[in-house]
């Protein structure tokens, strides 16, 4: 204490008691803070004695109050925060050159801070910023600056102005301008929540996460789940997600949830899916869509609707397969074609040759058309729809083929 009150009365013995008190300082651990909690009663002894000391100081300033001292700091150097659990496992460590404590918020701000969060006695994240506010509970650590968290086992690298470690709660909450990234993809979020047991990371509020790797990927939704272990982003809610080849778009979906494998770049949309190609130009809808964005296919096990934007044709059906690059699209299941005009063909498969412009049909085949307006059934079919140019065929059992005409004075 008193080489303390010397220091801050007389400057021609700063240098040697800087000096001690570095020494000093550098000597001593503030687990859980247990010296920091003395600080005000040191502080309270200091100002006591230097106001015993002076006292004409306190009376040329009378309408000083302690509220208005509430700023006051005291500096320390090389510290070094611990926190260990019950039996002694450590729950975080954290060192700083340079730190200042403010005796009314309990605040470390702290110079080049870095350091280890462990679960289960083992470093899960490593931490580190230029600058922060550092302040402990015994339970939960928090830091307040730009932070950059750095995931020990798989890279994932996570920064913000925020971090909020919650061991017990196995928690890692970093928020305010959230940027995180590993290997080939990107996200911004307002807030990331770690589970460091589960390396699974929950990303909330305004998420877009990009993929590098050809085909480019962008997701947009406002809650996404990154299992990083098996390198898989799952949304639950409302999710936008567009595909780029050499930075050109070729097709984007969204749905009301997704999962997204990026390693092999399989999206899956579910439920209320929609997909929407550049080339050819279409649309599927469906309750579960399967889009293999390398293998440039799409698939559906559950009922779905493809429609020719251009052509104006709409196909429906149980369940369907699309090949993007051949423009082959197969539906089967109480398949449903129609055209512009109305006319329809129905059967129990179809297969459309998109570049041919050409559909055909097997099974309980019914065409009908509505100028001339007539009815074909039979066993297979083959044409053009667009223009009406279907021929229907009996099938190899010698089933004939059975035409309806219908006079316009009937209709």
């Amino acid at each position: 204490m008193q080489k303390i009150i010397q220091y801050l009365l007389g400057r021609k013995n700063f240098k040697k008691n800087l000096k001690s008190q570095h020494f000093l300082v550098d000597n001593v651990h503030l687990t859980s803070l247990r010296i920091w909690c003395y600080l005000p009663l040191i502080l309270f002894l200091i100002m006591g004695l230097f106001s015993c000391g002076n006292p004409s100081s306190t009376k040329s300033n009378p309408q000083v109050t302690p509220s208005e001292n509430t700023d006051t700091k005291v500096t320390f150097f090389g510290v070094a925060l611990e926190q260990f659990d019950q039996v002694g496992k450590p729950l975080w460590k954290v060192q700083a050159k340079e730190a200042k404590y403010t005796t009314d918020k309990k605040i470390g701000e702290a110079k080049n801070p870095q350091g280890q969060l462990y679960q289960d006695g083992k470093i899960v994240y490593y931490i580190k910023a230029d600058q922060a506010d550092i302040l402990q509970d015994g339970k939960q650590l928090f830091l307040k600056g730009e932070i950059i968290a750095t995931d020990s086992r798989n890279g994932i690298v996570l920064m913000g102005n925020e971090l909020e470690w919650r061991p017990e709660e196995d928690l890692l909450i970093i928020r305010n301008q959230l940027r995180g990234n590993r290997k080939n993809l990107q996200a911004v979020a307002k807030e990331a929540r770690a589970k460091t047991r589960e390396e699974k990371v929950e990303l909330l509020g305004g998420v877009i996460a990009t993929s590098s790797k050809e085909p480019q990927l962008k997701v947009q939704t406002e809650h996404l789940i990154w299992q990083v272990k098996q390198d898989k982003l799952i949304g639950d809610r409302l999710i936008k997600i567009e595909s780029y080849q050499n930075n050109k778009l070729n097709g984007n979906g969204q749905g009301n949830g997704a999962e997204i494998n990026l390693k092999t770049q399989i999206v899956t949309l579910k439920p209320q899916a929609q997909l929407n190609l550049i080339d050819p130009s279409m649309q599927v809808n469906s309750n579960s869509l399967t889009w293999n964005i390398p293998q440039q296919t799409v698939q559906s096990n559950a009922a779905i609707k493809v429609v020719h934007n251009v052509e104006k044709v709409t196909v429906t059906g149980n369940q369907g397969t699309m090949k993007i690059a051949d423009k082959i699209v197969d539906i089967t299941g109480d398949v449903q074609a129609i055209g512009e005009r109305k006319q329809s063909l129905k059967s129990n498969k179809l297969t459309w040759y998109l570049d041919k412009k050409l559909v055909e049909a097997q099974g309980n085949v019914f065409y009908q058309q509505n100028d001339p307006e007539l009815n074909f059934q039979g066993q297979t079919a083959i044409g053009n729809l667009q223009t009406e140019d279907i021929t229907v065929k009996g099938g190899n059992s010698g089933n004939r083929v059975i035409t309806e005409i219908i006079p316009n004075d009937i209709k």
